[in-house]
Order: structure tokens, then C-alpha cells, then sequence
């Protein structure tokens, strides 16, 4: 995992979500919790601001499979 995480690193971002929120369903949560999760993360050094829809959305997608993989 990468020591510093931007919202270009949505597969490191969904791990790191998987790891924190471990029985949550990805698909479960809103974009506007999304947001704050990872802008929660401690790794998280990029601008908030600089998220989008397109964005959240590849790191739910990687979080939902980190889920999946955890949960099979």
C-alpha cells in the first residue's frame, strides 16, 4: 500500500477501506459518506476538493471487491 494516498489510488483507497470498515457492503454507502471516509484515512493527503463522481466510483468498485474477495 502506498504510504501517501490521493484519489488516484483507488485500488489502495478500497483496500484501505476494506480494512477500516471490514463488514460494511461498499455498495451500501452514499458518495457524501464515501468522501469522508477516505478523507478520514490517516494515509489520505490529497485536496478534498479534488474528488469527483467518477472518482468515488472506482473506489467504491475497488472497495467492493476487496468486500467481495474478503467475504466469499
Amino acid at each position: 500500500m502506498a504510504a501517501e494516498l490521493r484519489w488516484d489510488d483507488a485500488e489502495e483507497l478500497g483496500i484501505a477501506l476494506a480494512d477500516k470498515f471490514p463488514e460494511q457492503d461498499p455498495l451500501e454507502v452514499r458518495f457524501t459518506d464515501l468522501h469522508r471516509y477516505v478523507t478520514e484515512l490517516p494515509t489520505f493527503v490529497d485536496d478534498p476538493k479534488l474528488s469527483n463522481e467518477g472518482k468515488l466510483e472506482a473506489i467504491q468498485m475497488a472497495w467492493h471487491e476487496e468486500y467481495m474477495d474478503r467475504t466469499r
